[in-house]
C-alpha cells in the first residue's frame, strides 16, 4: 500500500490545498498554528499520507498516516522537511512534540532539551547547540555574591522598564538583561533593542545580551496539539524557566531574577507567579534562582505600563507620552516616526 507517492511544496497561503491539509490533520487530532507558513506534503495519488509545516525555525503540525507508521516513512518526510527549511537559510531547528514521539525524531536528528512533564518536549537539531550558546554566554561572566538578571520584552521601553533596570543593577553587583527576540510585537526586535541600550547606557554594571532562541518565544508556542490554553501556558514556563535555570543562569553565575508586578495581564501574572515553582524549587538538581517581584511605579496613580503607551501612540496622544517614558524612547519614536512614508 502507498508503493508510490510524491512530496510537494504548499503555502498556506494556497486556501485549496490547505483544506486538504486541515482535514489531514483533524483526523490525527492537530491543527494548523497561524504562524505556519509553508507545508511539505506527501500525495499518494490524490490522498494525503503525510505531512509537517514549516513555522520560521520551528517545525510543526507532523503526521504521516497509521498504515505507515514505523516503517521509515517518518524519516523520509522529516529530510524533506529540513531540506526545505535548509533551502530557505533556516538551519537551525526546533520543534514541539508529544514525549511518546521524541524517539522517532532523535531518529530524524533531533535532541531533547527540555520537557514539560508528559505533555510536550521541545527538541532542536542539534546535540550541541544550546551548550554552545552557553558557552558563549560565560565570557560575559562576572563574579559576584549577587549576580541580578531580567528577561524585558519592552514593547516598548518604558519609565517602568527603566526603573526596574535601575534598581536591580543597584541592588546586585551585576545585571544581565536580555531582551525577548520574538516578532509579533508592536514594535520589531531591532527597535526594542534599541530602547532598551539606549535607555541603559548610564547604568555601568550591566551586560546587555541579544535575543535568543533559548529564551522561548509565546508567539511561536505550539497549539496544534495542545489546545487547552491553561496546558499551553504551564507548558511555556516549564520548558522556558528549566532551560533558564538548568542552562542559561549557571553559564553567568546568575543568582537571581527580577520581575516587575503584573496587574493588568494576567498570562504574564501567572508566569510571575509560575517563576517560583520552576526557579526556587529544591526538586531540581540544579542551583536555585531567587526571584524578586518589584513592585510597578506609577504616574498619576496609574501604572506605567507599555500598554498604556500603546494607547496613547493610537489615540496619536503624544502629550502625555513623558509621564510614561524615558526621553531615550521618546527620542528614538520621534526617529522612528520620521523615517516612516507620508502616505499620498
Amino acid at each position: 500500500m502507498f508503493d508510490t507517492y510524491m512530496f510537494t511544496r504548499i503555502s498556506t497561503k494556497n486556501e485549496i490545498k490547505m483544506k486538504g491539509i486541515r482535514a489531514f490533520l483533524e483526523n490525527h487530532d492537530l491543527s494548523v498554528d497561524s504562524d505556519v507558513e509553508f507545508f511539505v506534503v506527501a500525495y499518494s495519488g490524490t490522498s494525503i499520507i503525510g505531512c509537517g509545516g514549516i513555522a520560521s525555525n520551528i517545525l510543526k503540525s507532523i503526521a504521516i498516516t497509521p498504515e505507515l507508521q514505523g516503517s521509515g516513512f517518518s524519516l523520509k518526510l522529516m529530510s524533506e522537511l529540513t531540506n526545505f527549511a535548509y533551502e530557505m537559510g533556516r538551519f537551525h531547528l526546533f520543534l514541539f512534540t508529544k514525549p511518546s514521539n521524541v524517539k522517532i525524531f532523535r531518529q530524524a536528528g533531533f535532541f531533547k532539551i527540555a520537557n514539560a512533564g508528559e505533555k510536550l518536549s521541545l527538541l532542536e537539531n542539534s546535540k550541541n547547540g544550546l551548550e554552545k550558546y552557553c558557552n558563549k554566554l560565560k565570557q560575559w561572566k562576572v563574579s559576584g555574591e549577587k549576580i541580578g538578571s531580567i528577561v524585558m520584552n519592552a514593547n516598548p521601553f518604558t519609565l517602568g522598564h527603566q526603573f526596574l533596570v535601575e534598581k536591580v543593577a543597584s541592588e546586585c553587583d551585576w545585571l544581565h538583561l536580555f531582551v525577548v527576540k520574538e516578532e509579533g510585537s508592536e514594535f520589531s526586535y531591532h527597535d526594542r533593542f534599541e530602547m532598551i541600550r539606549k535607555g541603559t547606557l548610564h547604568i555601568p554594571n550591566l551586560t546587555l545580551h541579544p535575543g535568543s532562541k533559548y529564551i522561548i518565544s509565546r508567539v511561536t508556542f505550539p497549539t496544534y496539539f495542545i489546545k487547552d490554553k491553561g496546558v499551553i501556558d504551564y507548558c511555556h514556563t516549564a520548558v522556558d524557566l528549566q532551560i533558564f535555570r538548568d542552562h542559561i543562569a549557571p553559564s553567568l553565575g546568575i543568582t537571581h531574577r527580577y520581575i516587575g508586578t503584573e496587574p493588568q495581564c494576567v498570562v504574564t501574572n501567572n508566569y510571575n507567579q509560575q517563576m517560583q515553582q520552576w526557579l526556587v524549587s529544591p526538586l531540581l538538581e540544579s542551583p536555585k534562582i531567587e526571584v524578586i517581584e518589584v513592585p510597578r511605579i506609577t504616574t498619576n496613580n496609574n501604572p506605567i505600563s507599555a500598554s498604556t503607551v500603546r494607547g496613547l501612540l493610537i489615540r496619536g496622544d503624544t502629550e502625555h507620552l513623558a509621564d510614561y517614558l524615558p526621553k531615550t524612547t521618546i527620542e528614538h519614536l520621534n526617529h522612528h516616526a520620521a523615517r516612516e512614508p507620508v502616505a499620498a
